[in-house]
């Protein structure tokens, strides 16, 4: 099955349909946004715009018009689209499979050679109930459209008899918006009939119902999800539904279902022999049923096994689990004819908020029993089937009236009786099957609904109420008996939707009804179905795996570890299957504490959506691979938050229990947050230096006052024992902006400005701590660790280490680390090797503190590497083998170190046969030389030292704000102005690479110039035919700007003027430089100059033109007085914005960031992305 072609089909004809509907809508006077009234009506008829629309079609358009008041147009037309996508669908999986009463195909032809479909060319005598006449005159007339339309409606009325789920009568309103032009070539029903988009072969497995479903509402979803909004009622379903992988839905009935027949009726071991992903215990305990005989039912019957799927979507499970009762139902003699209607009618029962999905899961049904008794429809016809399957209906548009009508009071016990079962299922589009209903007399309402069926209204007015009684009463008497049920086998895939994104209604519901799972819909899922089932039944469940670990999920672990026992778990690896976008596991449970082993596979090792399957079924087939476990469900009380961290060695097991937790002699803390970054927070390089507190290793009494920007741990990317000291936040006066912000936190201030070791929250799959000193203040993103000095380092060193990650898989295998992860680790503090320990981290910390200072980027920048290795070198080539030298020594020697702080705490942990002390390169987070790398950021500190940023008379950062000194720039003159033009050519004595070129020979001398510019330009990319100085002009032009982006995280203090898309004029400035009078000079010192310039080459290039040169001169003339004219015209639009922006006086605030004040330039600056 190509489930890409699908995709493309589904979401294709969703487009298709949609405008199809609303094309016909318009032709009734009917759009979003104005209703038509009639020209003229009568009883039997009305005019819309000249066209007349018959009784019915007046009637159908009346009731259109009711439901677009009630539930708005777009949703309509939503429905309607979607419903006539669930009958085509319908009608071609009946045609494919011979499975239409009339066997004769409505969409296609059984000829390969025709288009045109069978049903048009047999009109005439097909089994369906038709005008002869009627049909008779569209066939003689061509009109072919028509005659299709009134076809395929009869057809969906013949079917309405054995499918009244998906085929309503043609008095529905669904019928006057049939869409057109379905026979076109280009049409969705042809792509859908072409079986070279999709096979035959693929319509012959009812699967493609479920795939052509999640498809068709993918887009819906997507954009629903990416809005990152709390879902609307209408959108839950887009969010929700997730097309089970056919392996799983297997998994899970097989574990559950299978187990539950089987372990009863031993007898019938032999069906295991199907059962392909079914998980024996291999190891199974001497009085293995002894223990689970209290828990078995040996009377059990197949017919009184009630199995339940409350987020049945369009079926799957479902369905699956009819073909496993379908065998046991075979085992046990039934008649084969007879047990299609037994499954449907006594053993499956299902829930969906999602209309549409009932409609397919009910089909579905209807042609899994087809599949084992083509006959099936006959009985049908015969005797109506009762489906046990319901799409869950809300209340919310009934009222008093409607009340009343029900009760057959206006007040009383009956009323408020009834007034209390409509309140009970208000907003349950929402709240699905969580929906509880209490004190619910459905035996009244069933007398109730009879009496109504069988009294006409008295009015006109109360025709209306009940009408709408009669379509919603038996609706909820369906799902309220469904919701109330008690069952044997619960199986279900559930939604996925954490708190942040549960509408107001939701919300209030989960928190009152489920308060130890309320933070996602899955575990209140989890929950509600463990009330459902029987407490010898069984459960399974595909859903995030966050449950098994993180604390926010701990009450439902200690439910099901002291009142359940895990059968068996598998677990997925990230992306595990189409549509799944968290890590996820399928599990099956009993519904009571049986003390035996589960059987868990373990899958994280495993990526890939095919793997996954291949390496559980190897997992079943051998249980001696190294994946697969077996353990005891009370076993987790032993291990902190009770995680289910079934893969545990006893050796681990027994460092939980024993050793001291992290807590006892440290604190990890989240800090302060913003809630609004962009006011608070900067990078350290955005602000007046004179403003900011640089970070010390001595305590010292800090006048907060007299600063405004304070260093701030805030995350970062993943890195060990040093770095990431980028952000800085607002503290002036004790944090007094911060503290008066509404929406702001400052959580844990004590800790604030103390020495400690930072860790990134979020973002990566490991944990690495960095060490840092007295000044930071932190965030919630980058939480701390705070500790006597004494464990600092060996607590650092730990953390870092690969034995601490093998615990924090299991306290938190998410990306996400919580300070309450990391108290719960074990630390065995060895005496004996602390200080061995805290030497290296001392010499990590070093070498890793040297490593992040070599960038630009560091407060503690002093120089660029290329100067400190220059020695007495006069080659850049030669300089920069020396500093990959020294950047591999470091690195190694970093390495070493790290690998053997590894075996010390493998060696204190006792793990010597669990973990691996080696690691590879990229285990190390410190850099090593890299020529192209090293180069570009030598350019930028040589224009560093150009604007003034950097000297070379001094180290480290020179100016950042304040007053500008001239004299501390001797060895390398700054620039003047702080107009640096980069230019398509030397327009300028004064330019960019100009200056670089003589930065360059000041430092190695004049002698090796050439040399050194040949390699710059050689490790920058130079291009055949260019000359070093083209090249090193063209990185500066093209892409210098864009490297400093990346380097500054897209907050540049060297801001890029340029006129356009000719890149005519282009200059850089140093923002800290800037003043009001900046963009004056720009214009009136560089602009007008390079104007003037290119006009004098105009005048040139037209001499040659109009002269007496050769045909190739006066073409290349030409050619390149075109592109001048293009720059002049770029030019003289350019000047208009800048002499605009320069009469304002723009004047700049540091404190306000790069983002607020490049905006202040639009048009002129080159854009940040």
């Amino acid at each position: 099955m190509n489930k890409l072609a699908l995709k493309n089909f589904a979401t294709n004809a969703r487009k298709e349909l949609i405008e199809k509907v609303k094309a016909k809508a318009f032709k009734i006077g009917i759009t979003e946004e104005n209703i038509k009234r009639a020209q003229f009506e009568s009883s039997d008829s009305l005019y819309i715009d000249g066209k007349q629309l018959s009784a019915t079609e007046k009637k159908q358009r009346e009731k259109l018009i009711s439901r677009i008041n009630e539930i708005g147009y777009n949703q309509v037309v939503e429905e309607v689209a979607y419903t006539w996508f669930n009958r085509f669908t319908a009608l071609r999986f009946m045609e494919v499979n011979n499975y239409l009463p009339t066997k004769v195909r409505v969409l296609s032809s059984s000829n390969v050679d025709s288009s045109e479909p069978d049903i048009i060319k047999e009109a005439l005598t097909v089994e369906l109930e038709i005008d002869k006449e009627l049909v008779y005159d569209l066939k003689l007339n061509n009109q072919t459209d028509e005659l299709f339309k009134y076809l395929v409606i009869k057809q969906c009325n013949g079917l309405n008899k054995v499918l009244p789920f998906m085929f309503e009568t043609i008095d529905d309103y669904k019928e006057i918006l049939f869409p057109e032009g379905l026979l076109a070539k280009d049409s969705f029903l042809r792509q859908m009939t072409d079986t070279q988009v999709i096979p035959e072969t693929d319509w012959e497995q009812v699967e493609i119902i479920g795939w052509l479903y999640q498809y068709y509402i993918a887009e819906e979803k997507d954009r629903v999800i990416k809005a990152k909004k709390k879902y609307k009622t209408e959108e839950i379903p887009f969010a929700t539904q997730l097309f089970t992988p056919d392996w799983i839905v297997r998994y899970m009935v097989q574990n559950t279902l299978g187990r539950y027949w089987v372990e009863s009726h031993s007898e019938h071991q032999e069906l295991i022999k199907n059962w392909e992903f079914y998980l024996n215990n291999p190891n199974q305990e001497p009085d293995f049923e002894v223990r689970l005989a209290p828990y078995l039912n040996k009377e059990l019957k197949v017919e009184d096994i009630k199995c339940f799927d409350p987020a049945m979507g369009s079926g799957h499970i479902l369905i699956y689990m009819f073909d496993v009762l379908y065998e046991i139902y075979c085992k046990c003699g039934y008649m084969e004819r007879e047990i299609p209607r037994l499954i449907i009618e006594n053993n499956l029962y299902g829930l969906d908020i999602d209309d549409r999905a009932y409609q397919l899961a009910c089909f579905s049904l209807v042609m899994k029993a087809l599949e084992y008794n083509n006959r099936f429809l006959r009985s049908v016809e015969k005797e109506p089937l009762q489906i046990n399957l319901a799409s869950i209906q809300e209340t919310n548009l009934i009222h008093g009236d409607e009340i009343a009508y029900i009760a057959g009071e206006k007040n009383g016990k009956k009323f408020e009786n009834t007034k209390g079962f409509i309140e009970q299922c208000r907003n349950a589009k929402s709240l699905g099957s969580l929906l509880k209903i209490k004190e619910c007399d459905v035996d009244f309402y069933k007398k109730r609904l009879d009496f109504i069926k069988n009294n006409p209204a008295k009015d006109l007015f109360e025709v209306e109420v009940r009408d709408k009684v009669l379509t919603l009463l038996p609706q909820l008497i369906h799902q309220i008996e469904i919701v109330n049920n008690q069952y044997d086998i619960i199986v279900t895939n559930p939604p996925y939707m954490g708190s942040k994104y549960m509408n107001l209604e939701l919300s209030n519901y989960v928190k009152e009804n489920y308060p130890d799972t309320k933070f996602d819909i899955f575990s209140a899922f989890i929950e509600m179905c463990s009330e459902k089932v029987y407490i010898k039944g069984h459960l399974g469940f595909v859903t995030p795996y966050v449950w098994m670990f993180i604390s926010s999920y701990e009450n439902l672990r200690k439910s099901i570890t002291t009142k359940k026992s895990i059968s068996s778990l598998i677990q997925l690896e990230y992306n595990s299957f189409p549509g799944v976008t968290v890590p996820v596991c399928c599990f099956t449970f009993r519904n009571t504490n049986v003390n035996i082993r589960g059987e868990y596979i373990r899958l994280s090792d495993f990526p890939g959506v095919e793997v996954q399957k291949i390496k559980t079924i190897e997992a079943i087939k051998d249980p001696s691979v190294d994946y697969r476990y077996s353990e005891y469900t009370k076993s987790f009380l032993n291990i902190p938050r009770n995680i289910v961290a079934y893969w545990l060695s006893e050796n681990m097991k027994q460092t939980f229990n024993k050793a001291d937790k992290l807590s006892k002699i440290a604190e990890p803390k989240k800090g302060m947050f913003t809630s609004d970054n962009l006011r608070f927070v900067r990078l350290w390089s955005e602000v007046d230096i004179n403003k900011f507190h640089f970070p010390t290793n001595e305590h010292i009494n800090l006048d907060i006052k007299s600063k405004k920007w304070f260093p701030y741990n805030n995350g970062g990317k993943y890195r060990k024992w040093y770095g990431n000291n980028e952000d800085v936040v607002n503290w002036e006066n004790d944090g007094e902006e911060i503290k008066a912000f509404e929406r702001s936190g400052v959580v844990n201030p004590k800790y604030n400005f103390n020495p400690g070791l930072t860790w990134t929250a979020i973002g990566s799959s490991k944990l690495s701590v960095r060490d840092f000193g007295y000044g930071f203040l932190f965030s919630s993103a980058g939480g701390c660790i705070f500790t006597e000095e004494k464990y600092k380092d060996y607590i650092n060193a730990f953390i870092n280490s690969k034995v601490s990650q093998v615990f924090l898989s299991i306290l938190s295998p998410t990306m996400n680390f919580n300070p309450g992860d990391l108290a719960e680790l074990p630390i065995i503090l060895d005496e004996s090797k602390k200080d061995y320990v805290c030497e290296l981290v001392n010499e990590n910390i070093s070498i890793s503190k040297k490593d992040w200072d070599s960038y630009e980027f560091s407060f503690d920048f002093s120089n660029h590497p290329i100067l400190t290795c220059k020695k007495n070198h006069t080659r850049i080539e030669d300089v920069l083998k020396d500093w990959v030298i020294e950047t591999e020594n470091r690195f190694n020697k970093l390495k070493r170190n790290e690998e053997e702080l590894n075996r010390v705490f493998i060696d204190v942990y006792g793990l010597q046969n669990e973990i691996d002390p080696m690691l590879v390169d990229d285990d190390i987070t410190i850099s090593k030389a890299e020529g192209e790398r090293d180069i570009k950021s030598f350019i930028s500190y040589a224009i560093g030292c150009m604007f003034g940023r950097f000297s070379l008379d001094e180290e480290g950062l020179v100016y950042a704000g304040g007053e500008f000194q001239h004299n501390r720039y001797q060895k390398f003159e700054v620039d003047k102005d702080n107009i640096l033009p980069i230019l398509t050519g030397a327009y300028f004595d004064d330019d960019i690479v100009s200056k670089f070129i003589e930065f360059v020979k000041g430092i190695f001398g004049e002698e090796m110039l050439a040399e050194n510019l040949e390699y710059i330009a050689r490790l920058i990319g130079k291009k055949k035919g260019e000359i070093a100085k083209e090249t090193i002009r063209r990185y500066l032009l093209n892409d210098f700007f864009f490297e400093h982006l990346q380097t500054y995280k897209k907050k540049p203090i060297y801001w890029l003027f340029t006129s356009g898309k000719q890149k005519a004029f282009n200059c850089l400035i140093y923002m800290h430089r800037y003043d009001k009078s900046t963009l004056s000079r720009i214009r009136t010192d560089y602009l007008h100059e390079l104007q003037m310039r290119m006009d004098a080459e105009k005048k040139t290039l037209l001499d040659i033109i109009n002269g007496d040169g050769t045909t190739k001169e006066i073409a290349n003339a030409k050619k390149e007085l075109k592109s001048l004219d293009l720059k002049i015209e770029e030019l003289r639009a350019y000047d208009e914005k800048l002499h605009h922006m320069a009469d304002m006086q723009i004047e700049i605030d540091l404190d306000d960031g790069v983002a607020v004040n490049y905006a202040k330039f639009e048009g002129l600056l080159a854009p940040i992305k």
